[in-house]
């Protein structure tokens, strides 16, 4: 058996340019690399967040796709960590990003995760590390 290693997580994007302005301000991500195919109408970029090794998340675009994707019931979410949760919290209620209200309290009595959705629809869990 092989040393498998997470690579990327591909999601379909709407608008591109939307996409990566959310994922970029909202989280910090970086544009990694990006590769267009315009013979099979299609764009991909692929966003880090500063680990050159780390799993890394793409974003598809396909020319012309107007209508918003099925993202289905058995999808559940993306999952980031983040040091400070609630001055991330806070950020994205500034930004309106309409943050769920902090949750899941662990023994310390801080709060453990939160929720925004980005403009797909998918949702994104905030972790504390």
């Amino acid at each position: 058996m092989g040393n498998y290693k997470m690579a990327h997580t591909m999601i379909r994007v709407l608008d591109l340019d939307r996409a990566l302005e959310f994922y970029k301000e909202a989280l910090g991500f970086e544009e990694v690399k990006r590769r267009d195919e315009p013979t099979y109408e299609f764009t991909l970029v692929f966003l880090g967040d500063g680990n050159p090794n780390g799993h890394q998340l793409e974003l598809t675009y396909n020319y012309g796709q107007v209508a918003p994707y099925d993202l289905g019931t058995a999808y559940g979410h993306l999952a980031v960590l983040v040091d400070d949760l609630e001055a991330s919290w806070a950020d994205h209620e500034a930004k309106g990003y309409q943050p769920t209200q902090l949750k899941g309290l662990s023994g310390d009595g801080k709060p453990r995760y939160y929720f925004i959705t980005d403009p797909d629809g998918y949702k994104i869990e905030i972790i504390r590390n």
